[in-house]
């Protein structure tokens, strides 16, 4: 497998100068960017010229990774030439929310085969039911196939995002690439860092990602009150407290953020499903906690390599770690860098949501307020 890197910037341009010619005939360039500037298509068009011959998969975000940097207004195109592994691309327009689980599983049925190693999706991170999208791409694979990837995002405006594929770019779209052969490594990590607190709620009335009721009032009422001055901020202020969400029947807990609200029906639209007699309880963390989260996925996503360490490492990580970390964010992605060494190449993006199984050999998930890694190498 063989890796290079570029990033745009307003101040440098490209650095470095972007190649010519063709690249290998099983290349992908993984490209994270500000909306503003995927939505304009320049830059992307520059790279589809310039990179001849490889597919591209990539998305908006709210933060660009390149190396052990953490940038904003920038593009980052990662071109990853491998020498063994087939890939195969499928996109498609995902519309309302409620198409989630059946684009999700149309998506895997047409990249699945009895050689599929991995798939690796970026969504729409605010027309989609994550939950959904997970569980249709897992019901769409062979059992032993992994999913991971994550929801774009868009700053913390929470006005529109887009997903670059093959055959274009553009807003309500999922993108997938499936990667085949016995020679392929893939490793995974997903982890949080975040704590409970407060009283253990009932959800007394949820529909799908909708939340209305917590112990029979209303949950936006409820949510405001624990913000205070910040409620006039949401719903990005919502990312500074997520809630950690547990089905009825017990099982594990899953983080979830809001996505919007609804003044009027008094409901908050979460990223995934909000389960109607489960239980659900604000969180809160601090720094230290979120890097200690993020080593410890970097470690759990060195189990699927053997003895290797990896050639290129996917991040996606929630934009809530991002505002809660401020100036210190970058702490993070140096941890990460710590547990690779420097030979590992580095990409990704924060994001809207993460997908990824809870441990190896699971079904994937959707996740939030987590760092979850992605790691490739080839024998």
């Amino acid at each position: 497998m063989k890796t290079a890197q570029y990033k745009w910037s307003q101040s440098d341009g490209w650095r470095p100068n972007l190649p010519t010619g063709d690249v290998g005939r099983q290349s992908v360039v993984f490209v994270f960017g500000a909306r503003s500037l995927v939505q304009a298509g320049t830059l992307v068009g520059e790279l589809r010229d310039h990179l001849k011959g490889a597919a591209m998969l990539g998305c908006s975000t709210s933060g660009e990774i390149a190396g052990d940097v953490v940038v904003d207004d920038s593009v980052i195109a990662t071109l990853v030439d491998f020498e063994h592994t087939r890939l195969r691309f499928a996109s498609a327009t995902i519309g309302e929310a409620k198409a989630s689980y059946d684009v999700g599983k149309e998506l895997a049925q047409q990249l699945n085969d009895a050689s599929l190693r991995h798939v690796f999706v970026l969504s729409d991170g605010l027309h989609v039911n994550g939950s959904d999208l997970a569980h249709g791409l897992a019901g769409g694979v062979s059992e032993g196939v992994s999913i991971t990837g994550g929801l774009s995002g868009d700053g913390t405006n929470f006005a529109e995002t887009w997903v670059i594929a093959d055959g274009g770019a553009g807003p309500q779209r999922v993108a997938t690439v499936g990667l085949y052969g016995d020679d392929l490594r893939i490793g995974y990590g997903s982890m949080g860092g975040w704590q409970p607190f407060g009283p253990l709620r009932t959800i007394t009335r949820a529909e799908g990602n909708i939340l209305y009721e917590l112990d029979g009032g209303s949950a936006l009422d409820l949510y405001k009150s624990y913000l205070g001055p910040h409620a006039d901020q949401l719903p990005s202020s919502a990312l500074l407290f997520p809630i950690l969400v547990t089905e009825a029947k017990g099982g594990q807990g899953v983080v979830r953020t809001v996505l919007s609200v609804d003044e009027q029906n008094k409901s908050m639209t979460f990223a995934g499903d909000i389960p109607q007699g489960g239980t659900a309880q604000l969180m809160k963390t601090n720094v230290d906690d979120l890097v200690d989260g993020a080593t410890a996925a970097a470690k759990a996503s060195l189990s699927g390599l053997g003895d290797r360490r990896p050639d290129l490492a996917i991040l996606v990580s929630c934009v809530g770690r991002k505002l809660v970390m401020k100036q210190r964010t970058e702490e993070e992605i140096e941890a990460i860098r710590d547990v690779f060494g420097r030979d590992t190449k580095i990409s990704g993006f924060y994001s809207y949501g993460e997908l990824s199984p809870f441990m190896h050999g699971g079904e994937c998930r959707l996740h939030n307020q987590t760092m979850t890694i992605t790691t490739f190498a080839e024998d």
